[in-house]
């Protein structure tokens, strides 16, 4: 600044007066500004922190960041699989998407062979022993008192402990967090949304059976899960890891071009009028279908062919549903077409009785009613001689 001034005020004198004060400007005038210099490196850290390790490596701690024991053995009684609620065991597929040798396990880290649809357990297991551990651990059942209180406290919606169930059901996964859930409360809040709410019966039995908890309470799509009495926290089952979804397999084709006890005529028809007329429902994007399944049988009632919308739901996902109304119905899905699902009630009648039935029905009617009427005649007759 001192520099500035004096520039400025040695343009107003004479030359042999600026001269001589120009020796006494500095010529080094521009001024950098200030920059931190770097924070220096401290040896003695590093040395402390391989010092550190060292002492526990010697003292024998486990390295936190050391592989874990491979391959993991898991004693649970059953076949390893994507989803257990939404995949159906007794229909096999026809070919693969990916080669059955690729393990959504990883390879090498679990102690079954994966066969493209699941890793089956190795042995028969013994049903009765897997019973009675699990009633073991459930312990005495619950009082009504106590229920209503676990109940009160998991019930609402801003529980902490809560697992949302989407469309994949009951997944593998979904098995592990259930277990890190129970290490710190006795209960489980799952909220189930999606294809699998069609049918909650199913998803209620394989929560139970998969987990070992009991579902202690059921409102509409919101189910608790209960651990048990003699749940122990630090002997919970080993649950490797699925590290990624498997690709699905291709089954066979669900919709015909012909439906079964129709003629092709006949189909083009019923699909053409399908199409043409208005839906039952609506269904949402990952919405709640409890009352779907009633509602499609009350149809069928006065309908031959029932529409269902499901322009937000997407195209998987409409096909899932067919097949779980053509089950649970019973019902014969015959469109898939623009997001719409249309399904023929079909010829399910109920199965008559034969004729030898028939007259062995009578036969017991007739015993029936010759015992009834000497029974009558019988007391007619005492209250007679009574009264003699």
């Amino acid at each position: 600044m001192q520099s500035r001034i004096l520039c400025f005020s040695t343009r107003r004198l004479p030359l042999h007066q600026r001269r001589f004060l120009s020796h006494f400007i500095p010529d080094h005038q521009y001024d950098p500004p200030f920059s931190p210099s770097p924070k220096p490196y401290y040896k003695s850290k590093k040395n402390h922190a391989e010092k550190k390790k060292k002492n526990n490596s010697e003292n024998g701690d486990p390295n936190k960041n050391g592989a874990p024991k491979l391959p993991f053995k898991s004693n649970l009684p059953f076949d390893f699989r994507y989803s257990y609620s939404e995949s159906d065991p007794s229909v096999g597929p026809i070919s693969f998407r990916e080669s059955p040798k690729f393990s959504p396990f990883g390879p090498g880290r679990i102690d079954r062979k994966w066969t493209g649809v699941s890793a089956p357990v190795q042995g028969e297991p013994d049903r009765e022993r897997v019973e009675e551990e699990r009633n073991r651990i459930l312990g005495e059942p619950l009082s009504e008192v106590e229920v209503a209180e676990l109940i009160e406290r998991y019930r609402h919606s801003d529980c902490a402990r809560q697992i949302n169930l989407g469309k994949g059901g009951v997944t593998h996964n979904m098995l592990g967090d259930i277990h890190n859930h129970w290490k710190k409360a006795e209960v489980v809040r799952i909220k189930c949304l999606g294809v699998p709410t069609l049918d909650m019966d199913n998803v209620c039995f394989h929560l139970e059976d998969k987990s070992g908890g009991k579902v202690i309470y059921r409102n509409i799509n919101i189910l608790l899960l209960y651990r048990g009495r003699n749940y122990d926290t630090k002997n919970c089952p080993v649950i490797p890891l699925m590290l990624w979804k498997p690709y699905a397999p291709i089954y066979p084709r669900l919709v015909k071009n012909v439906i079964e006890g129709l003629t092709y005529e006949e189909t083009k028809e019923m699909r053409k009028s399908g199409l043409n007329s208005d839906p039952l429902l609506k269904l949402t994007r990952n919405g709640v279908y409890v009352n779907v399944v009633e509602r499609v049988r009350e149809a069928f009632k006065t309908q031959e062919v029932v529409k269902l919308d499901c322009i937000h739901v997407g195209t998987s996902d409409c096909k899932k549903i067919g097949v779980k109304l053509r089950d649970l119905v019973p019902c014969v899905p015959i469109l898939f077409k623009d997001e719409q699902i249309i399904l023929w009630r079909g010829n399910f009648k109920e199965e008559q009785p034969s004729d030898s039935q028939c007259e062995k029905c009578i036969d017991s009617w007739l015993k029936l009613l010759n015992q009834l009427v000497c029974s009558v005649f019988k007391s007619l007759l005492r209250s007679k001689r009574s009264c003699l």
